[in-house]
């Protein structure tokens, strides 16, 4: 999952950064509003934290320019205005959901969790395929009920396998969603994660095939 997180307080943004990195996401940060447009404008994001008060422009506006463009990306707002008024504006201009500063590290990756968890899998909480059963709430794959060991990556491609079993998951768009701007992912790195995937998975009688020259998919037991 790749995340922008938009936050003008250098330490704080750091921090969060740091934490979000350590429970597997790809992480982006700026400092402005003008550099959360550019970045929403030409990047694909599974979800943003946008704090209000930034430089440049502001993050309700950065937020309306987001929706103007038509883009439904999940939107966490981070900020110390919390006001009813201000929590009512910034829903109102297409938040998904408000959290107000100071705040608690596990607080923060909970909302987080539930966001993508309803953008991306509808609310369920459990998906379960062949022998592998995979809990979207903790983020945790499990085999015959034994916890699978994967690594930030490997949790992150299996996530995006499973959100479209048996069609195929484009090699450039996992690339992107794996990579942020001082770590891009080669596609040799990408050859070596699916295999290092494929045979963790081999107990559950998954196959993850190889589509030449498109990418990836996630085929049911027989």
């Amino acid at each position: 999952m790749r995340l922008l997180l938009v936050e003008d307080d250098s330490f704080l943004s750091e921090g969060v950064a740091l934490a979000l990195r350590h429970s597997g996401y790809v992480v982006d940060q700026v400092q402005s509003g003008t550099d959360a447009d550019q970045a929403l404008t030409a990047t694909p994001y599974d979800l943003v934290i946008l704090d209000l008060g930034l430089p440049h422009m502001d993050g309700i506006e950065v937020l309306k320019r987001l929706r103007s463009r038509g883009q439904a990306t999940p939107v966490l707002i981070l900020t110390a205005r919390d006001t009813v008024t201000d929590r009512v504006t910034g829903l109102d201009s297409g938040a998904n959901d408000y959290i107000s500063k100071p705040f608690e590290l596990l607080e923060l990756e909970a909302r987080i969790r539930a966001l993508l968890r309803k953008e991306q899998w509808g609310n369920m909480t459990k998906i379960v395929v062949g022998g592998l059963e995979f809990d979207t709430v903790e983020r945790r794959a499990t085999i015959n009920g034994d916890n699978l060991d994967l690594s930030a990556r490997e949790l992150a491609v299996l996530e995006q396998l499973l959100k479209s079993v048996g069609k195929v998951v484009n090699k450039v768009q996992l690339i992107r969603n794996l990579s942020s701007w001082d770590a891009e992912l080669s596609h040799n790195a990408l050859e070596i994660i699916m295999h290092r995937l494929r045979k963790k998975l081999e107990k559950t009688g998954i196959n993850v095939r190889t589509v030449r020259g498109l990418g990836y998919m996630l085929e049911k037991p027989a």
